[in-house]
């Protein structure tokens, strides 16, 4: 359980145990009434389908143990034809979910922004054929007391998938766009000329954030948003554009969550150097993901309140 206190301080360092990679964050609280357990969680994130990658999960959680285990988005394949990504929720991910059920390990997980909104209904029902698996899209559920919250719309960006995307707020500046935007649709591909038009009916990010259920205690709870926040180092792209959203950060920092998991700039902790950031009592985690070097994962161990990202090669 995570205790009442705001970060006071912290450092960090960097080693390899056995060839692997491993950056470490000590917090450093005042400890004063904590009450329920303790946990070890374990996040990942944009394992875009990556096979290899969902069997190592597995073998990291059966060794580490984690109360849960939060897969934060970008779980088909992005490769190819995407309506075939159905065939891999009731092939790969279903006997994925299987293996938890198995080890009784809590797994909070959602589809993201490459993966096709009109699987939605087939992942959540995949779901929940699981007794340990949940769908965190716009949902909430409590581990161990604590309440895991979960959003994976993104802000709108320059390429033409645009099933989850969202103005970031009112004042949004659109980004030159790639071509038309393309929404999925059952019967294929769905073509929005304008899309700029289009977004600005939709709801915004910021209204996306008012409209999520509220935790029992803010202050003990921990939010799952696929898109990172800006101005904290967790959204900078290749070319160094920071493309993070403005709402999501100014939502962290009003309501002060104890922990905050995001994703989908998978380079951003190695071109700025960032995987973490603290905002005032928000710890907010980002480990990105390696498309090509190997498995980019983070654990978070909320009883030492030791938070670690580990890099393993294929």
């Amino acid at each position: 359980m995570f205790t009442k206190n705001c970060l006071k301080s912290g450092w960090s360092l960097t080693e390899r145990r056995e060839g692997i990679k491993i950056s470490v964050y000590i917090f450093f609280t005042e400890l004063e009434e904590a009450d329920g357990n303790f946990m070890k969680l374990l996040y990942v994130t944009d394992l875009h389908g990556s096979g290899w990658k969902y069997d190592r999960l597995f073998d990291l959680a059966c060794a580490y143990r984690p109360e849960a285990v939060i897969n934060g988005g970008d779980m088909l394949p992005n490769n190819g034809n995407r309506f075939t990504q159905k065939d891999f929720i009731t092939g790969k991910l279903n006997s994925h979910f299987a293996q938890f059920d198995a080890i009784g390990v809590t797994y909070l997980c959602y589809l993201g922004n490459d993966d096709l909104r009109i699987w939605d209904r087939l992942f959540r029902d995949t779901c929940e054929q699981h007794h340990c698996v949940h769908d965190l899209a716009q949902s909430k559920v409590q581990v161990h007391g604590v309440d895991f919250i979960g959003m994976n719309w993104v802000v709108d960006y320059p390429f033409r998938l645009k099933d989850r995307c969202r103005m970031d707020n009112s004042g949004f500046t659109f980004e030159p766009q790639m071509g038309t935007g393309l929404l999925s649709t059952h019967e294929g591909w769905h073509e929005v000329e304008n899309w700029h038009e289009y977004a600005r009916t939709l709801p915004t990010i910021a209204d996306e954030l008012a409209a999520l259920v509220r935790p029992e205690t803010m202050s003990w709870s921990a939010y799952v948003f696929h898109m990172p926040p800006d101005r904290l180092g967790l959204d900078v792209c290749f070319d160094g554009r920071q493309v993070g959203s403005a709402a999501i950060y100014d939502f962290l920092a009003e309501n002060q969550p104890r922990l905050s998991f995001h994703g989908h700039i998978h380079e951003s902790p190695e071109i700025s150097g960032a995987w973490k950031a603290d905002l005032d009592a928000t710890t907010c985690v980002q480990p990105g993901q390696s498309d090509a070097r190997g498995l980019v994962y983070a654990t978070v161990d909320t009883d030492t309140m030791v938070a670690e990202r580990h890099t393993e090669p294929c």
